[in-house]
């Protein structure tokens, strides 16, 4: 559950009860949109500013990651700040709350007075804040403060987030790389590497026992089209322990493998089953081809929604809309219907396990982390998700399988194309723009 620090304010000299039902109000609201809140109110500017320590005495040491700062009334700034400044590196909400119409008459506690007062000195003060005001006769802005907290929520956690990273630059690609430090400082995640060989050697210590356990208990929950081998299905659920084992030790949230020039060239195994694996059953983010910025995205994305984040790459734009598509696996939990599997080989490939699930429709985000001149840039777009034209991919093995996809309509391809960063984008279902535009905002990253 997202904490808060709710503190309500009102001029000493404006009737207490109305800044405290106020506040009342305002608090219950967060609370229903699912905020666990410290709170305290009513703070005014008294002369001896009891109410000021007072505040400040509540609030310290509390964990939070947002500070809700109501203002019900008007208020002098200095009452504010001389609280605010004790939590300056805390991501704010300035809400200005609003007056009531009572007999015909519009009666108002002067709540955007305090507000606007407040507004500049914030800025001025270098604070990480979001303004946000009611309107008389809308409904109060909870659900955007809400937002908002929960963006703070998903910052704090980006600061020590760890994703795995089995080998680098798959294939020597260039957009899938990041630099290190610059990403720590801005976002927050470290990104640690570690070598193919200490998967294989963990992998020679799996039991058959082991093995056998995760086939029984995960992969037979799959449906396959055709019976896989007996040697691709051992190798999926000991290669997978042996990255779990890591990703446990060392607190990885998320895994990005060496995939044609790791798994499939050296091992020669393709690791779609693993990658479902370890995103099913081990909660994990994860991604192929060493794609650094994409696993971070995901984190983002996931931390913001609850959502698993997966990845999809583009294979055709059309007028309207791109054929995004996945030449591996997707997670079980953006799946339509059963979880499907066939073994499968590409190319010069050794044969493996291959995911050709139906994926779920639906108004879907689009979005990718990434680097402009030395900046941090989130590229996002939001579309709708069909069902694409029966489509495979040239190289296969005939009958060559429905690979899993979405022909996502969007308002401007031309727009979008002109912009793509990569090939690989993280989806989540539903209009998560707000979110992320609050997040990068937090972070200092600019939208596209």
């Amino acid at each position: 559950m997202t904490k808060a620090a709710f503190v309500g304010f009102g001029e000493v000299n404006t009737p207490i009860d109305i800044i405290v039902r106020k506040c009342e109000a305002a608090a219950k609201g967060l609370e229903a949109e699912g905020l666990e809140l410290t709170k305290v109110y009513p703070v005014t500017d008294d002369y001896e500013e009891k109410d000021i320590k007072k505040a400040v005495d509540a609030l310290k040491g509390k964990d939070f990651d947002c500070l809700v700062v109501c203002i019900a009334g008007w208020i002098p700034t200095h009452a504010v700040v001389k609280v605010t400044e004790h939590f300056r590196e805390k991501p704010m909400v300035l809400w200005g709350l609003c007056g009531w119409m009572e007999d015909g008459r519009l009666v108002t506690t002067a709540d955007q007075a305090g507000t606007t007062a407040i507004r500049k000195t914030f800025f001025d003060l270098g604070y990480t804040f979001k303004y946000i005001y009611d309107i008389i006769g809308l409904p109060s802005n909870t659900k955007k403060v809400a937002q908002y907290a929960r963006a703070a929520e998903a910052a704090a956690r980006l600061r020590h987030a760890r994703s795995g990273m089995a080998g680098y630059r798959d294939m020597n690609l260039y957009g899938t790389q990041c630099d290190g430090p610059s990403l720590k400082r801005v976002v927050g995640p470290e990104i640690e590497t570690f070598e193919m060989l200490e998967i294989e050697q963990r992998y020679q210590k799996v039991t058959a026992e082991a093995k056998q356990a995760v086939i029984d208990g995960c992969m037979s929950k799959w449906h396959f089209l055709k019976e896989a081998k007996r040697e691709s299905m051992e190798m999926a659920a000991g290669y997978y322990l042996a990255i779990k084992e890591i990703c446990d030790e060392r607190g990885y949230e998320a895994i990005s493998l060496k995939d044609v020039d790791g798994m499939k060239k050296l091992l020669g195994f393709p690791p779609a089953p693993i990658f479902m694996l370890l995103a099913d059953e081990a909660g994990l983010a994860t991604v192929p081809e060493n794609d650094c910025l994409g696993n971070i995205t995901q984190l983002m994305v996931k931390y913001l929604t609850g959502q698993c984040a997966p990845y999809l790459e583009f294979y055709e734009f059309f007028e309207d809309s791109v054929l995004a598509g996945v030449p591996d696996y997707v997670p079980a939990e953006i799946v339509d219907g059963e979880v499907t599997v066939m073994p499968a080989a590409f190319g010069e490939l050794s044969e493996g396990i291959l995911n050709v699930s139906r994926v779920k429709e639906g108004e879907v985000t689009m979005c990718r982390l990434t680097a402009c001149n030395g900046e941090y840039c989130m590229h996002m777009v939001k579309g709708f998700g069909k069902t694409p034209m029966k489509w495979e991919e040239a190289g296969w093995t005939q009958p060559a399988p429905q690979l899993p996809g979405l022909r996502i309509e969007l308002d401007d391809v031309p727009a979008f194309a002109e912009n793509v960063m990569c090939q690989h984008y993280i989806i989540s279902y539903g209009d998560n723009t707000g979110l992320i535009e609050d997040l990068c905002a937090i972070l200092g990253i600019d939208i596209i």
